[in-house]
C-alpha cells in the first residue's frame, strides 16, 4: 500500500526550495517569494476555518433560513489562483532541477 501524499509541507521548507531555484540577487524574485509564502499562509488559514465551521453555513435572513457554501470557498479559489500564478511568474535557475517531491517531506 502506498504511504498518503503530505500536503502539509512547511513554509521554512518551501521557503528553502524556492530561494534555492531562483536568482536571490534579484529583488523582484525574492518578492515573490516572499509573496508566494504569505498567499500559503492566508490559504491554510481559511482552510482550517472552512475546516472548523464546515464547507456550508446556515443563512438567517428576517423569515428565511438557507444554507450556503462557505464564504471562504470563493476565497481559498481566489487565492489559489494566485498562487498558480505566481507560480508561472517564477525565473527559476537552470541546472538546478535535481529536486523531487521528496525534499518537501
Amino acid at each position: 500500500m502506498t504511504e498518503p501524499l503530505r500536503v502539509d509541507v512547511g513554509i521554512d521548507k518551501i521557503k528553502d526550495s524556492l530561494m534555492s531555484r531562483v536568482d536571490n540577487t534579484d529583488p523582484v524574485e525574492v518578492e515573490k517569494v516572499g509573496r508566494y509564502l504569505k498567499h500559503i499562509e492566508m490559504y491554510r488559514r481559511m482552510e482550517r476555518t472552512v475546516k472548523r465551521e464546515g464547507v456550508s453555513v446556515k443563512t438567517e435572513n428576517g423569515s428565511q433560513t438557507f444554507v450556503k457554501s462557505h464564504p471562504l470557498l470563493n476565497e481559498m479559489n481566489k487565492v489559489n489562483a494566485s498562487l498558480l500564478s505566481i507560480e508561472k511568474s517564477f525565473n527559476f535557475l537552470e541546472g538546478n532541477d535535481n529536486h523531487s517531491a521528496d525534499d518537501l517531506i
